[in-house]
């Protein structure tokens, strides 16, 4: 759980730097979060879970 919040965060952070730099715009913005909404209420969203844990714990046996 504490890795799905702190990809949250630092995606979050990402974006908004992006924002705020111009390389991204509201609308697809706008869009991407909408499709990442809506795609987590779907059958696939088990498998990009899954997909996600096991890269961090991937990445957690790389920095260890």
């Amino acid at each position: 759980m504490a890795v799905t919040i702190s990809a949250v965060v630092l995606l979050l952070i990402i974006v908004a730097i992006m924002l705020r730099t111009g390389y991204l715009r509201i609308g697809p913005a706008l869009a991407a979060a909408l499709l990442g909404f809506f795609a987590a209420s779907t059958g696939i969203a088990p498998t990009i879970n899954s997909a996600i844990s096991s890269l961090a714990s991937l990445l957690a046996q790389i920095t260890a």
